[in-house]
């Protein structure tokens, strides 16, 4: 694993968001999940497109508070613009488990 600076980490910007909306994305190549996340009134509603279906259900998602990177360029994914990269790690079968704060915390609170 190559080493970073501290310089890079900062241009970083991971931020706590909630979800308010998610819904099944059946064009995606691999089952995934569309998601609107609410990050506050600096930087608003952003969305993305995550393949979250093995453990999570479009409908219980929404209200989850999340952490994502929200300054990537925008991504095309079978025609849908991905603004944010919400943030997990794998399972044992490699499935993705979602970052969150265990505490509620402002959307919009960048990590440091």
């Amino acid at each position: 694993m190559g080493e970073i600076g501290w310089e890079d980490f900062e241009k970083v910007e991971v931020r706590a968001g909630r979800i308010v909306a998610a819904e099944p994305f059946p064009k995606a190549r691999k089952p995934a999940i569309k998601l609107t996340v609410d990050f506050g009134p600096e930087i608003g509603e952003r969305r993305t497109s995550a393949q979250l279906t093995a453990h999570y259900d479009s409908g219980a998602l929404i209200g989850k508070q999340v952490v994502a990177v929200v300054n990537f360029p925008p991504k095309r994914i079978a025609g849908f613009k991905s603004e944010v990269l919400v943030l997990g790690v794998p399972d044992e079968a490699g499935e993705v488990v979602l970052l969150s704060p265990d505490i509620e915390v402002p959307e919009g609170g960048r990590m440091f």
